[in-house]
């Protein structure tokens, strides 16, 4: 298994307080709340999608993947962010992304 480097950072309290309360309800730890929102704002800042499509994307991309690999699915916040990345480096997270971008653009001219 290969280790992951950390580094500590300082971060505003009002941001650690925030991710907090969003990381309750998802069963995230604060430091895996803001891990989430950082690889959701590398998405969204390098696809030009909106925070709700980009959700809709690694929903729809975990979902594939999931049922492509019932038997290794991720165990920890920092498996499935190797997979988010991973993904994202083989570009077939790129190519779902831009699968739901089509696809909203059909829906918006219907």
């Amino acid at each position: 298994m290969a280790t992951t480097a950390f580094a500590s950072v300082k971060l505003p309290s009002a941001l650690v307080e925030q991710a907090r309360q969003a990381a309750q309800p998802m069963r995230r730890s604060v430091a895996s709340q803001i891990e989430y929102w950082a690889t959701l704002g590398q998405i969204v800042e390098h696809t030009g999608l909106s925070v709700p499509e980009a959700r809709l994307a690694i929903e729809q991309y975990e979902t594939a993947a999931g049922q492509r690999q019932q038997a290794t699915a991720p165990t920890s916040v920092d498996a499935l962010t190797a997979r988010l990345l991973t993904a994202q480096a083989r570009g077939t997270l790129a190519q779902r992304v831009r699968g739901v971008v089509l696809e909203n653009q059909a829906k918006a001219s219907a």
